[in-house]
């Protein structure tokens, strides 16, 4: 494993998204959490620059780009408006099994309307009673001649009702607990519904709901894999977009961050800024350094992919930066409400907003105690 250097491309690319950022998402992101709806406006703009597209092959109208570029495009997305960033990190998401093991007409049937903006996708693998605990999902497929009938219902997904895009995984053989999962591409003109929204702390701008199939038929060849290997795409997937909400998180602990250390330079007390108090100071170093211990763990566990994982460490390591980035924004955030008193907990200024957005970044895509879990389980092989 080398160490983590970022390239002049990497920083060119920081540069410009950070310069995108705060011109164009930056401006929107108040109303964007205050109205509560998908930003359609942000969505274009992100299109404009070619972003869903950024981590798929050139073949499919993408930029292939690596997986620590890709972390940066979430990580300085996030440090203006964390819905916008999920909007990207989800694209990621759902794209990554129909990359990594649709058929070559699956990949081009979908991958290029993805990446042109055309087509937004989600991944529906959570359910009501099957959160953490995946194999005990109740959604079927089952096979009738060239297609299968889809049964059930998925819960917490993020741009439901958005997308048209669903990468689905269902039970083939119910018998087979984790060994007898299938994944789907399903499209929403195939049938499905969506059924409640749901009314959250944070995030407000990115929709999150249950998906309802009821008897949607999806063609045999929309199945990803070979039957029964839906769990082993489900964890690769996962495996691969953790560190992208780990950059989420450490974009939000930088936004509030930057924010904090501006305030308490134009805040006085006592006749001098509140920034040359060292009961303060003391408070923005710490705050500094887990910010950048976490981003240099997901930059870390972004390169082990792009290495392809030639050690199996890629689990334990995206745990890892999942979980400490996300401790690290609620952490950070939290203080930086502090840093501006009272001010700070007022919807007026934009901190109570960085806190409730990086309250997720603890629970989605693994909760932190799962992945403390992934953790251990490394140190006990």
């Amino acid at each position: 494993m080398q160490p983590i250097t970022l390239t002049d491309e990497q920083r060119a690319f920081r540069e410009s998204m950070r310069s995108f950022a705060e011109e164009r998402i930056a401006p929107r992101a108040a109303e964007v959490d205050r109205n509560g709806v998908f930003p359609w406006d942000n969505f274009k703009d992100c299109v404009s620059m070619d972003l869903p597209g950024l981590g798929l092959g050139p073949e499919y109208g993408g930029s292939g780009a690596d997986h620590v570029t890709q972390a940066i495009m979430v990580e300085e997305l996030a440090r203006v408006c964390g819905s916008t960033s999920l909007m990207m990190a989800i694209t990621g998401l759902a794209t990554k099994p129909i990359s990594n093991f649709g058929s070559a007409e699956t990949k081009a049937r979908y991958l290029p309307r993805i990446a042109n903006g055309d087509s937004q996708g989600s991944y529906c693998l959570s359910e009501a009673d099957a959160g953490s605990d995946v194999a005990a999902m109740t959604c079927r497929a089952v096979r009738d001649g060239d297609s299968y009938v889809l049964n059930g219902s998925k819960h917490w997904i993020t741009n439901a009702g958005v997308s048209d895009v669903y990468v689905v995984f269902a039970k083939t053989d119910p018998a087979a607990g984790a060994r007898g999962v299938s994944a789907f591409v399903v499209e929403r003109d195939h049938g499905l519904r969506i059924g409640k929204l749901e009314t959250k702390l944070g995030m407000h701008g990115s929709p999150t709901g249950e998906v309802i199939l009821d008897d949607v038929r999806v063609p045999a060849e929309n199945r990803l894999g070979e039957e029964g290997e839906g769990f082993k795409i489900a964890m690769h997937t996962l495996d691969r977009s953790r560190p992208s909400i780990a950059a989420q998180a450490v974009g939000i602990a930088q936004g509030a961050l930057d924010y904090a250390v501006g305030y308490t330079k134009q805040r006085k007390a006592f006749g001098h800024p509140i920034a040359e108090f060292q009961g303060l100071q003391f408070m923005m170093a710490d705050m500094a350094m887990r910010t950048e211990a976490a981003r240099l763990l997901t930059y870390r566990a972004c390169a082990i992919i792009d290495e392809g994982d030639p050690d199996g460490e890629l689990s334990a390591a995206g745990a890892t930066a999942k979980c400490t980035a996300g401790d690290t924004a609620m952490a950070v955030t939290v203080d930086a409400v502090q840093l501006l008193g009272g001010v700070g907990y007022t919807t007026d200024f934009p901190l109570e907003r960085y806190m409730r957005d990086a309250k997720i970044t603890q629970i989605y895509e693994g909760t932190n105690q799962i992945q403390r879990v992934v953790v251990a389980r490394s140190l006990l092989k």
